[in-house]
């Protein structure tokens, strides 16, 4: 028998007021993969993410993450868990290598000083782990944030733009330790990005928003063949200007 879904959703759906934000989104997600949540500003994406992370209640339908009903019982399964996104902030104030002392701490981390060391050898912090967070240039945070979600070696990881405001050689780097990341501990990412590069290289599977629904959902090569497309960009293009329903069978 397969393995249950690590990340699920069962006809999820949102509403604010007279916004319908996602509408009847379903899905699962295999342990140890890594799928592309895609889709243009206001297709859904943060809102499906929220309550993935059980800081957004659905309207209708469930959650789950490693079996557990995130609206009701996420504090089950949340020290196996993280989030990293370059556009939250840390505490400006605090330095980088007591902004992840913090955060072990919460995650209930052993061995802090250890991990903070790996973490900071393995993303290169090691020339300012001792700067202020306020401090950093936007490439250096978007690594620290990767460290912060990295800091209890969680089994799921949801990543939003995990490559924000680096240069392509750093990015690269960071791409190929999330890949590392995933081999040694068989996580489960789920990741948003509009670098569709980077989906190409990372993810096993791509699920694309619009208007709060799920209009594709394939393999990125599977995708490019029923599309009739050279790379996950062009297809982006057509599934967010209304052109790949032509596409598909």
């Amino acid at each position: 028998m397969p393995a249950p879904a690590a990340i699920a959703g069962e006809a999820l759906r949102k509403v604010y007021g007279a916004t319908v934000a996602v509408d009847a989104v379903s899905f699962a997600i295999a342990p140890g993969s890594i799928t592309a949540l895609l889709g243009g500003n206001g297709a859904g994406k943060s809102t499906t993410i929220g309550m993935l992370m059980g800081l957004i209640t659905p309207t209708a339908g469930r959650a789950h993450v490693l079996g557990a009903d995130m609206a009701r019982e996420r504090y089950r399964v949340l020290h196996r868990m993280n989030f990293e996104s370059p556009y939250v902030d840390m505490p400006h104030r605090l330095t980088v290598r007591q902004n992840l002392k913090v955060f072990g701490m919460l995650y209930g981390v052993g061995d802090i000083a250890g991990r903070i060391a790996a973490l900071a050898e393995g993303l290169a912090l090691g020339e300012f782990l001792d700067r202020p967070a306020g401090k950093l240039s936007a490439g250096q945070k978007t690594r620290v944030a990767l460290a912060k979600a990295l800091i209890n070696e969680p089994d799921v990881l949801l990543l939003d733009e995990p490559t924000a405001s680096l240069d392509p050689d750093t990015a690269d780097w960071v791409r190929s330790h999330i890949e590392r990341y995933r081999d040694r501990r068989a996580a489960t990412i789920l990741l948003a990005s509009h670098n569709m590069g980077e989906v190409e290289r990372l993810c096993d599977r791509v699920i694309m928003l619009k208007a709060g629904r799920i209009v594709d959902d394939d393999t990125p090569a599977g995708l490019l063949r029923r599309y009739g497309r050279d790379d996950l960009e062009e297809v982006f293009l057509d599934v967010a200007r209304g052109h790949g329903e032509r596409a598909r069978p």
